[in-house]
């Protein structure tokens, strides 16, 4: 079984962070993974995306699949350009913070869920990539919290791991949220 996922959203909102943890802890699942970071010219502020690419007994066919099976779409932006890119029953998960709760396909499944706001409840508005990941892992039924949790411990660096706590209540909180499991 192979699985697709997009992380996109702008420069500074953590994608590329939240694409590592989610290839870290499928690694440590011990799943076959390509993780794949695109970004613009632009730093912060400008557009970025990544895909992970998971396969489960089998090797990764490729990466920049023509269609995938997740997007978390941090902003409005994100959400345009990646929708085409979902498979028939594909999953999107967009943060209504940033964007408009508009179903544009009937062949998909939608989350809406307002993480800005939830991580800025939360006490840090930089959490909802990875308040992202936690819905996610229950909307997908393919990776638990423990899994991310342990990646996330392993890819922070040693100056921010006093936000693994926070962070760690992020995840807690996206799977909380997340009103449906097991695509």
């Amino acid at each position: 079984m192979e699985k697709s996922f997009i992380i996109a959203g702008f420069g500074g909102q953590g994608v590329l962070l939240a694409g590592e943890v989610l290839a870290s802890a499928f690694m440590s699942d011990d799943k076959n993974v390509t993780w794949y970071p695109s970004y613009g010219a632009e730093m912060r502020g400008g557009t970025v995306n990544c895909q992970v690419v998971m396969a489960d007994g089998e090797e990764v066919s490729s990466v920049n699949k023509k269609e995938v099976d997740f997007v978390i779409a941090l902003n409005d932006l994100s959400f345009e350009k990646f929708l085409p890119k979902l498979k028939k029953g594909g999953m999107m998960i967009a943060n209504s913070s940033l964007v408009k709760e508009i179903k544009k396909r009937a062949d998909i499944n939608y989350i809406f869920a307002p993480v800005g706001k939830m991580a800025a409840e939360l006490g840090n508005v930089k959490m909802a990539n990875i308040l992202s990941l936690g819905i996610l892992a229950k909307a997908s039924n393919l990776i638990s919290i423990e899994k991310l949790t342990v990646a996330l411990d392993s890819i922070l660096p040693e100056h921010r791991k006093h936000l693994l706590p926070m962070n760690i209540k992020a995840l807690e909180t996206g799977f909380a949220f997340c009103p449906v499991a097991a695509v």
